[in-house]
C-alpha cells in the first residue's frame, strides 16, 4: 500500500487540528540585531565600506525563530530557555510577549551573555557579523533551574521541540526532562547528538546527519545508512534528514520509508528552514497526523520560508497556497 500523498483537504484538515496545540520550545534562543544602510564610500582609516545607518531593528533568532514558526501555525507557545542579565535580555522578554508566546521559562544567569548577533546589511548585502555569546555548559545550579521548568511545562505540553544551537544549555537531565511530553522533536547539533537518545523524533540536515554518523551522504545507499544509523543510534521513532533541493527523508523504526522532493518553487534564503521544519513536524504529530503528512507538511512549509529573504515564517494560507500549487 503506498503512502498518501498530502492534498489541499488534508493540509486544511491538519491546520484545523493543529491550530491551539500546545508547544513548549527549548533552547537556544538569540537576538538578532539589524543594522540597516547603505555604501557610498570607503573609509579613510581602513579599507572598508562606510555604512550610512538609516534603520535598527532586532528579531529572535535560533530557537526563538522556532517559537515565531509555532506561533504563526496558530499554536499556544511556551518557551524555555536561558538569557543573561543585561539589557539585551530585556529585548528576549518582550520580543516573546510581543508575540503572545509565555516567556515565563527563561531563566537569568550570571556567566553569560544573552546571546546576540549584529548584522550590518548596505543594499541588501551582509557587510559584516558580530556575535556576543558563550558556549560554556550551564552552571550545575542554572541547570538544575532550567530543568525543573521543562519537566513541569512538558508533562502538559501537547508536544515539546528542542532547538539546539550549541550554546551549551543542553544537557541529559534537560532533555530527560522533556520525555515527560508524548511528543519530542529534535534539532541537534552534531557534538550534542547523543544527548537526545529517546526523543520522538530528530531533524537534522544532511551534512548534520553525515557529521553526526561519520558517513558522506554521497549517494542513496549512503542515505539509507545514515539513517538507518541515527535510528540506531538514539533509539528514537522517527529521523527526518532534510535535503536542501532534494527535498527531505523519512526514516522511521517500524520501517516507513518516505523521500519527498523539495516543494520550493524559488530559493532566496535558506536561514531558519530547520526552524520551520522542527515547529511543523512537532505540532502535526501532536495534531495525531501520521509522520508520513506530517513531513510532507513540513517540507512544503520549509518551501514557503525559503521564499523569502532571512529568518522567516509561514502562515497556514501561504503553506496552503504552495499545497494547492503543487497538488491542487
Amino acid at each position: 500500500m503506498g503512502v498518501q500523498l498530502l492534498a489541499p483537504p488534508d493540509a486544511r484538515a491538519l491546520f484545523d487540528r493543529m491550530r491551539e496545540r500546545s508547544v513548549l520550545v527549548v533552547g537556544d534562543v538569540m537576538i538578532d540585531e539589524w543594522i540597516w544602510g547603505s555604501v557610498s564610500r570607503i573609509s579613510p582609516e581602513a579599507p572598508v565600506p562606510v555604512v550610512a545607518v538609516s534603520d535598527h531593528s532586532f528579531t529572535l533568532g535560533g530557537a526563538g525563530n522556532v517559537a515565531n514558526n509555532l506561533r504563526a501555525l496558530g499554536a499556544r507557545v511556551r518557551f524555555a530557555g536561558a538569557i543573561g542579565r543585561d539589557s539585551f535580555a530585556h529585548y528576549v522578554a518582550d520580543i516573546l510577549k510581543d508575540e503572545g508566546i509565555d516567556g515565563d521559562g527563561l531563566v537569568a544567569v550570571d556567566d553569560r551573555p544573552t546571546t546576540r548577533k549584529t548584522r550590518v546589511v548596505a543594499h541588501s548585502q551582509q557587510v559584516v557579523r558580530a556575535d556576543w555569546e558563550s558556549t560554556a555548559p550551564l552552571q550545575d545550579t542554572d541547570r538544575a533551574r532550567l530543568a525543573a521548568i521543562v519537566r513541569s511545562a512538558a508533562a502538559s505540553a501537547d508536544a515539546v521541540v528542542l532547538s539546539d544551537y550549541a550554546k551549551g544549555l543542553f544537557c541529559a537531565e534537560i532533555v530527560q526532562a522533556a520525555l515527560t511530553c508524548p511528543v519530542v522533536v529534535a534539532d541537534p547539533k552534531p557534538q550534542n547528538l547523543m544527548l537526545f537518545t529517546g526523543v520522538t523524533c530528530v531533524a537534522p540536515n544532511a551534512h548534520e546527519a553525515a557529521q553526526a554518523t561519520g558517513i558522506a551522504i554521497t549517494g542513496k545507499d549512503a542515505l539509507e545508512a545514515a539513517g538507518a544509523a541515527l535510528l540506531r543510534m538514539l533509539d528514537c521513532r522517527y529521523v527526518v534528514i532534510t535535503r536542501g533541493e532534494h527535498g527531505m527523508s523519512l526514516f522511521g523504526r517500524a520501517g516507513e520509508r518516505l523521500d519527498v522532493a523539495s516543494a520550493a518553487r524559488a530559493v532566496f534564503d535558506v536561514s531558519g528552514a530547520g526552524d520551520t521544519v522542527s515547529a511543523v513536524l512537532s505540532l502535526a504529530l501532536a495534531a495525531g497526523a501520521p509522520i508520513e503528512l506530517a513531513m510532507q507538511l513540513a517540507n512544503f512549509a520549509a518551501g514557503a520560508v525559503v521564499e523569502k529573504l532571512g529568518t522567516a515564517t509561514a502562515s497556514p494560507d501561504e503553506i496552503l497556497a504552495l499545497v494547492e500549487h503543487e497538488r491542487g
